[in-house]
């Protein structure tokens, strides 16, 4: 079946029907993908140790939601997506920056409905989203279509893109991203991640130093039976400030802190702590 097809059948069904059928797929690559089931395993293990156990079937599950999931999101009405948001924490921390003139990063983990943030945050202000294309190209016009509704506009990872996050933060606007994705070289440096080296993104850092940004840290629950998303907005727990590389620290803390407060729904499977081809290993390693 050709992609699009695929993606746009998705986009048709319920959300609960979606997240019940993202469930079984997520099972399915677990038990077909040997690659991928080591990575989740190993991954959720080195970030939360004993507990890892008793999270695994839950990851499993919402893993395969978090995939499937997508299409509704990108190309279901944009008002039919922002309603699915049924609960919000901590909006005071964005009116509030919006009240001093402050451009704001928003630092997204991969954690529950992450595309959903920024469709919510379009609905009531213009934010400038960093993006990658997907591995299939045939997807690249829904996609792009899809991120680009209300008062969203996305900047590719080049140098352009950065030009147009920069430009969008001295306006006083918004930008978002996912900082815990991992970069291609000449664009990271190592730093800790749940106590172990990971190839890191500096772009969050450096942006981060444009004068009069402030952070925002964000993230969307899944609720269960495809009730919707609860979206929680926070300052950072500590100081984003110092030279690039204690400022992507800093991020990856902020990162850590919010997977832990909902650790099911993290993207355990990603290759987070991949090595890109030309990257020298961190300090240490062989």
């Amino acid at each position: 079946m050709p992609a699009q097809v695929l993606f746009r059948l998705l986009a048709a069904l319920p959300l609960s029907f979606v997240h019940r059928l993202g469930a079984l797929v997520g099972w399915l690559t677990y038990a077909l993908s040997p690659k991928y089931r080591a990575r989740l395993k190993g991954n959720l293990a080195q970030a939360m140790g004993p507990a890892a156990n008793r999270l695994r079937a839950s990851v499993i599950a919402e893993s395969g939601k978090q995939a499937l999931e997508l299409p509704w999101i990108l190309l279901r009405p944009h008002a039919e997506v922002v309603a699915k948001v049924v609960q919000v924490t901590g909006w005071d921390v964005v009116e509030a920056a919006k009240a001093e003139g402050a451009g704001m990063l928003f630092l997204v983990p991969h954690l529950g409905g992450f595309e959903v943030t920024a469709q919510y945050y379009a609905s009531r202000g213009k934010i400038t989203v960093l993006y990658r294309p997907p591995n299939f190209a045939e997807l690249m016009p829904l996609i792009t279509s899809g991120r680009q509704r209300g008062g969203m506009s996305i900047a590719p990872a080049e140098l352009s893109g950065v030009r147009k996050l920069i430009k969008a933060l001295r306006s006083g606007e918004a930008i978002g991203m996912l900082p815990d994705q991992t970069p291609d070289v000449g664009e990271g440096m190592w730093a800790p991640f749940f106590d172990r080296p990971a190839w890191t993104m500096t772009l969050a850092a450096r942006l981060s130093e444009v004068k009069g940004v402030q952070v925002i840290c964000c993230w969307a629950e899944r609720l269960p039976g495809g009730r919707g998303y609860h979206i929680r907005f926070q300052a950072p727990t500590e100081p984003v400030e110092g030279d690039t590389a204690a400022r992507v620290a800093a991020i990856n803390r902020q990162m850590e802190a919010m997977i832990r407060a909902c650790p099911t729904q993290y993207l355990w499977g990603y290759h987070r702590y991949k090595r890109p081809s030309k990257v020298a290993p961190p300090e240490g390693e062989a």
